[in-house]
């Protein structure tokens, strides 16, 4: 199953900040999920290319048309363009892992495409519209349920998602989840990254500082519970390069996430048959690249104290755990899941 020549499998997390895929053959590869058009001829003569991704996209922005297709955990509505960008998305995660080569040599690819739950419900239709051409077999599930699949948390335990753009949750019974056992929300890292920006244009005045340099301090100096020590930033104010303290404005910001993340997975717990809900509090797993913040597990921990306890394990590999949760299920998959996807 894993010779090139004949077939290829792959798990694809199509996340709001960043994609992954992982292969039958071991390839692991991840992209921002940013896509990049060049705005003019000058552009084009600069830049050489006719569509960037990933950093590249970010950091040549000025010259680009810019797109993040996946927003609030949904594949955005609307736009010619941004329909383009998911396709063009998961058309370089394919070519990166090799996939092109396989069906040029006649072999098949099989896909098992991971996205947000809420983006299951809502946009189904649209990743299978992307994905037609790609690839000859396709799977679409919820990232939470991925994740558990790939660490074989199938029965009792929870998944706590926590990405860019949706915190999604995920129950398991022992079968595929319904939307009964799943919940999203909103409050992720890109909501962090709105309640920072917001704090620091209050407290300093003149402050002049994109989201984008915002998220990289989020991403390196996050926390929830006691600091290591001040956060110091160099960053403009009104024109002139100023050193501040952000250690306040990041702990605000990112201890705002704790209580929805919190209230929503103990109303799930409560959905739960009563006498599974030890076993799943005890069995709680927090996913996602937000999930690095350290203290959120233990702030999680500390919210189930009062209705009788549990633990919350983090991941080790937040980047690729649920493309590799998708690569397994692919591996396990029946003929008769698959859905045939025509050129």
């Amino acid at each position: 199953m894993t010779d090139k020549s004949q077939h290829l499998l792959v798990g694809i997390d199509l996340g709001t900040s960043q994609s992954a895929i992982s292969t039958s053959d071991g390839d692991r590869k991840v992209v921002d999920s940013y896509v990049g058009w060049p705005v003019d001829a000058v552009a084009r003569k600069i830049l050489k290319k006719e569509v960037l991704f990933g950093t590249d996209a970010v950091e040549n922005r000025t010259m680009l048309e810019v797109h993040r297709p996946l927003e609030r955990g949904l594949l955005k509505e609307g736009s010619d363009k941004d329909q383009q960008a998911i396709r063009e998305l998961l058309a370089h995660l394919l070519e990166l892992a090799g996939a092109d080569e396989v069906r040029k040599k006649g072999g098949k690819v099989r896909a098992v495409v991971g996205v947000p739950a809420e983006a299951l419900r809502v946009n189904k239709q649209h990743v299978r519209q992307a994905m037609r051409g790609l690839v000859d077999g396709l799977i679409i599930v919820s990232e939470p349920f991925a994740v558990a699949y790939g660490l074989d948390a199938l029965l009792h335990a929870m998944v706590v998602d926590v990405g860019a753009g949706t915190t999604d949750f995920c129950v398991m019974k022992g079968r595929y989840p319904t939307e009964e056992d799943q919940r999203t929300l909103t409050n992720a890292g890109d909501w962090v990254d709105e309640q920072l920006h917001t704090l620091l244009a209050e407290r300093h005045p003149g402050i002049s500082v994109s989201i984008h340099t915002v998220r990289d301090w989020k991403e390196k100096h996050s926390f929830i519970g006691e600091e290591s020590g001040p956060i110091t930033v160099s960053v403009p104010i009104a024109g002139r390069p100023s050193e501040i303290d952000i250690t306040e404005e990041v702990r605000q910001a990112c201890e705002s996430l704790g209580p929805p993340v919190a209230e929503a997975m103990l109303d799930l717990v409560a959905s739960v048959e009563s006498e599974y809900q030890d076993k799943v509090r005890h069995n709680v797993i927090l996913a996602g690249g937000t999930s690095r913040m350290p203290g959120f597990g233990a702030y999680l921990e500390r919210a189930m104290d009062e209705y009788g306890g549990g633990k919350v394990k983090v991941v080790k590999d937040p980047i690729y755990v649920g493309a590799d949760g998708g690569l397994a299920l692919a591996q396990d998959a029946p003929t008769s899941d698959w859905e045939k996807l025509p050129d």
